[in-house]
């Protein structure tokens, strides 16, 4: 018989200087077969491998004929085959392609696969990754009003599976731990397009969020803010009432405050005050309507954009006059102009004097 055949496998693997699989070793292989729980992987004259679905990345594209990397599990099951896993294969490849990546400051493009309400859960590299709200660009980030954690979580579904540019933030191997940055990705572009504006500039922009003291806007990638003060030149008791969620708006540049611009609406237009004021002097006679009484006086409606005080002292000479029993809202009186400041937009009254 010749004495070949009476060789072991270890012989023959051993004569062709083919090392047995060990736990832990990484090789590759062809994919022969892709089936509802497993993935099936040629490794050529290591035979054959399977590797189970919960051992897949999300990542990781799973066609018949593709060549994949895969490590050890169990070199040898019952049934002749071993057990592979793709995770574990490209966690030992991806920790060193990320930290590379880390320390080029590169800009990559990641598709999250869910979110939470802390932000977007990414893998790269079958490493797993968290992107934070707190790390996600002014077009990304989900303005809600309060902290309606159940809206923030709908803004942030809408960004699963689609492309974001991000930075690595923080990795790391040992701590199991990758954090990506959107605001990172876009720091350089936004720094110099904020070179290139100024106070007093007018920009184009679209609203992210409403909030109880004013609205948030996009502009090209860089955040800005219409103060409630600054969204109108009337009284504004809510911004809801003015602007809407996605609706585009012009605005003024009022401050550059590092990566963030202060904007003002009520400035791309006159102020009505100022040219309704020019029919009031000083000294005459004026009729108005009460709009607010407080323990310090009473403000008067003079014209739809002139607003006056009429302070407690000028109410009676009686000194312990009460503004809510001489004055009800909404009854018009007649008051004498004591003094016009421009400058402050002020007009003091005085109800005694004109009696």
């Amino acid at each position: 018989m010749p004495k070949s055949a009476t060789m072991t496998m270890d012989d023959l693997l051993a004569s062709t200087d083919i090392k047995e699989l060990k736990p832990g070793d990484v090789v590759e292989g062809v994919i022969t077969s892709v089936k509802k729980h497993e993935v099936w992987v040629d490794l050529g004259a290591h035979g054959i491998g399977v590797v189970m679905r919960r051992e897949i990345g999300h990542s990781q594209k799973l066609e018949e004929e593709a060549k994949v990397t895969v490590s050890v599990v169990d070199p040898e099951l019952d049934e002749g085959f071993a057990l592979l896993s793709m995770k574990r294969a490209a966690k030992d490849r991806g920790w060193d392609e990320l930290e590379r990546v880390f320390e080029a400051q590169e800009i990559i493009e990641i598709q999250p696969y869910d979110a939470n309400r802390g932000g977007l859960l990414v893998e790269l590299e079958g490493i797993r990754g968290f992107l934070p709200v707190s790390q996600l660009a002014a077009g990304h980030y989900p303005r809600v009003s309060g902290a309606d954690k159940d809206e923030i979580l709908q803004k942030l579904n809408a960004l699963v599976d689609a492309p974001v540019r991000v930075r690595i933030l923080d990795v790391s191997k040992k701590d199991n731990k990758l954090i990506f940055s959107e605001k990172e990705a876009i720091k350089d572009d936004m720094q110099s397009r904020l070179g290139e504006l100024k106070i007093g500039d007018e920009v184009e922009g679209v609203i992210t969020g409403v909030i109880d003291y004013g609205a948030f806007v996009n502009v090209d990638g860089i955040e800005g803010l219409i103060h409630i003060s600054e969204i109108s030149w009337e009284r504004v008791e809510d911004p809801r009432d003015y602007v809407k969620t996605g609706q585009n708006v012009k605005a003024k540049i009022i401050a550059i405050d590092k990566d963030r611009l202060s904007l003002s609406l009520k400035q791309m237009s006159e102020d009505p005050w100022l040219k309704e004021v020019k029919s009031f002097k000083k000294g005459e006679l004026v009729e108005g309507k009460v709009t607010r009484i407080t323990p310090f006086g009473a403000f008067v409606q003079l014209s739809s954009s002139v607003e006056a005080l009429v302070h407690v002292s000028e109410m009676s000479k009686d000194d312990s006059a009460d503004p809510e029993k001489i004055f009800q809202l909404n009854e018009k009186k007649k008051f004498k102009v004591l003094d016009i400041d421009t400058e402050a937009r002020k007009i003091a009254l005085s109800l005694k004097d004109a009696k």
